[in-house]
């Protein structure tokens, strides 16, 4: 959805990363505004989940050049505590287990947290209740997910409408939405898809990290990139997810072009 006089919420300028002294990230530009949603494709070892996690400051990678700017604040200088109250979310491609943290302990923590940082009032535990119930009514969540520990048991589909989950309630400027379409059959994409174009407006934006084009079946992007060697090496729209279903990513070796009306 593009917007008109809509603003720039990430600019990303020349990043480079590093893990262990390898380069994995070599110069990537992107630029994001609100009301956009990006996809981001590319083969395993392309650099799009390393993109991702840089861009949440997971602590193992090193940047090693370029600048991120996030709603005009130098991202690269905040931990990644500061960069989620500041309205950054990382949807994990295998969200992790905390056994004995029952998940509506979880989900209200991170909801008033949140709530604080932007200085509106926080819910008790009852008022919260009422809250998540509705929120889960977009995702077709069981009221039973609730009391059971953070995706402790949970398959791959009740692990990715968990995360969507936690992308309602505290509604930030930017999802990054790493292959949140993979482990699951085709009613769950389903159902975690419309989930996230409910939740998509004019004031926030979505970028959906993806191998496969299925995903863009059910959310629509403005734009799609494709990265090959960290490296976004071609850009366009949703026609250029459907062109390499149909001709695989060795196209892009022999024909490396942008399509017209393409924008990074």
């Amino acid at each position: 959805m593009i917007v008109e006089n809509s603003k720039t919420i990430l600019s990303v300028q020349g990043l480079r990363a590093s893990i262990d002294g390898i380069d994995i990230l070599k110069g990537i530009d992107l630029t994001v505004k609100s009301g956009e949603i990006h996809a981001i494709m590319g083969l395993n070892g392309s650099g799009k989940s390393t993109f991702a996690k840089v861009l949440a400051g997971h602590a193992d990678y090193a940047i090693t050049g370029g600048s991120v700017q996030f709603e005009g604040k130098n991202l690269l200088e905040l931990p990644p505590e500061e960069r989620a109250r500041a309205g950054l979310f990382l949807a994990f491609q295998y969200p992790i287990e905390i056994p004995g943290v029952a998940n509506t302990q979880f989900l209200r923590l991170a909801y008033n947290t949140v709530q604080a940082q932007r200085g509106k009032e926080e819910l008790d535990p009852l008022e919260f209740d009422d809250f998540v119930r509705e929120k889960m009514k977009l995702l077709e969540m069981k009221s039973d997910f609730l009391d059971r520990s953070v995706n402790e048991g949970f398959s791959g589909g009740e692990k990715k409408r968990n995360e969507i989950l936690q992308m309602a309630l505290l509604e930030p400027k930017l999802s990054i939405l790493d292959e949140m379409d993979s482990g699951l059959d085709i009613d769950a994409l389903r159902i975690v898809a419309n989930g996230v174009n409910r939740i998509a407006n004019k004031d926030n934006a979505i970028i959906l990290v993806t191998h496969y084009q299925r995903l863009l079946d059910y959310i629509v992007p403005d734009y799609v990139h494709v990265m090959q060697a960290g490296c976004i090496v071609m850009t366009g729209g949703k026609e250029l997810a459907l062109e390499l279903e149909t001709r695989g990513y060795d196209w892009l070796h022999e024909n490396r072009r942008s399509l017209s009306g393409a924008s990074a």
